[in-house]
């Protein structure tokens, strides 16, 4: 299956390559910031791929995860963490129990009654006051092989998500794009993806996920990591993804 292979992929480029490395470095200030004060802060990641997101995670409270996939369990698995095989139609906790919900890249890949069934669940199973951080692909103008390898159904603009995220009953604290600095790379080769297909039906492909040659790594590490030092302090105004860090009201039921 293409999930399958995407995960693969993942787990082999994750820890070295310059998107994740960038990832992790944008979305850390945001779990240092709504953990903090939280004495053994509750969190939970939806559909957490290989699982070396938890590991992010855990560094800040006790977390678990669960995938759709069994691939994804397993290498979860092999990281140590505490994960469950289960949908996020069906999320298998009980209401009200985490303090911190994430889900990275996985809403793009969603029908849009599972996404707002995914809204929905997400929102049950945080406390009254805790947090939600998401990270989806933007702009449409950027798909090309790795989202249909990814399997992807859309890129989200600030106003798509927003709507989404508000009409799921969360306020929005914070939503900015990231990636900015790599669209000059991303927008021709993207572009070319979709010009050069056949009968207009882009193939997956798999050379976006795959570690670069080791002096371009590490440029393109450098490069992100600066955008990040950037991004604590100012919102993007553009990008290839976009991160959104939203809240149930304390109120909430």
């Amino acid at each position: 299956m293409p999930v399958d292979r995407l995960l693969e992929l993942t787990y082999l480029a994750e820890q070295s390559h310059f998107w994740f490395r960038g990832f992790r470095t944008y979305v850390k200030p945001a779990i240092v910031r709504v953990t903090a004060g939280v004495a053994r802060p509750q969190i939970l990641d939806c559909g957490c791929g290989t699982g070396s997101n938890l590991e992010i995670l855990g560094e800040h409270g006790d977390a678990v995860g669960f995938d759709i996939t069994r691939t994804g369990v397993e290498f979860a698995r092999a990281h140590g963490q505490r994960v469950a095989e289960a949908s996020i139609r069906d999320i298998p906790f009980q209401a009200a129990s985490f303090d911190v919900v994430t889900c990275f890249d996985v809403l793009q890949a969603l029908p849009e009654d599972v996404e707002r069934v995914a809204m929905a669940e997400m929102w049950r199973v945080l406390r009254p006051g805790g947090w939600l951080l998401m990270h989806v692909a933007a702009l449409g103008i950027l798909h090309g092989r790795h989202a249909v390898l990814s399997q992807d159904l859309r890129r989200y603009s600030p106003s798509r998500l927003r709507a989404v995220v508000e009409h799921g009953g969360f306020e929005i604290d914070r939503l900015t794009f990231h990636h900015a600095s790599l669209l000059p790379i991303m927008l021709p080769v993207r572009a070319w993806h979709r010009i050069s297909a056949r009968e207009g039906v882009v193939p997956a492909g798999e050379g976006e996920i795959t570690v670069p040659w080791a002096p371009i790594n590490a440029a393109l590490s450098a490069l992100v990591w600066l955008e990040s030092l950037a991004s604590r302090f100012v919102d993007m105004p553009i990008g290839s993804s976009l991160m959104c860090l939203a809240r149930k009201a304390p109120g909430a039921p």
